[in-house]
């Protein structure tokens, strides 16, 4: 049987990234100094009897990034997404050229026109949004919220050194 885990829920996110860690979740629980079975338990959506601690998961997450594990961030997005807020990572600006400033305006509209395309798609189907296209729009929501931000810095930074001068 497969499941289709939601990117948008924690717990289903977090199972996802660990299962992706290099060696799957046997390599990481030998990591976090946990057996495999109370490490699935743990990780597994569902299970009533274990749950991953706060600092479980930090650090699964903060593994999962260092392996370069795809969408690794996704179980905290998901997190803060749950308690109604969009977390954005927060960009390196230092010395942007000129032309990657362009870059990054361009990826921002970008970003943008998919949460549009994706929305026209919804409506276009049958005028309804259900829970798969809402998820979908969430997803491409959130990624223009963040290019949105990173424009912003980028921006700020530039004005910041304009200053200086």
């Amino acid at each position: 049987m497969t499941c289709k885990y939601s990117e948008i829920n924690q717990h289903d996110a977090l199972y996802r990234v660990a299962r992706d860690y290099p060696g799957g979740i046997e390599a990481l629980a030998q990591r976090l100094t946990k057996t495999a079975p109370v490490m699935y338990n743990k990780l597994r959506p569902g299970i009533q009897t274990h749950h991953a601690s706060f600092e479980e998961t930090t650090e699964i997450i903060e593994l999962c990034v260092q392996a370069n594990v795809k969408d690794a961030m996704l179980p905290a997005y998901a997190f803060a997404w749950r308690l109604g807020h969009v977390m954005v990572p927060v960009p390196r600006v230092d010395n942007v050229p000129d032309e990657e400033l362009t870059q990054n305006v361009c990826k921002t509209m970008k970003e943008f026109g998919d949460v549009a395309s994706c929305l026209y798609q919804s409506f276009a189907n049958d005028g309804d949004i259900d829970a798969n296209e809402l998820e979908s729009f969430e997803k491409e929501f959130q990624e223009a919220i963040a290019a949105m931000c990173e424009l912003r810095a980028r921006v700020q930074d530039r004005a910041k050194k304009a200053e200086a001068k």
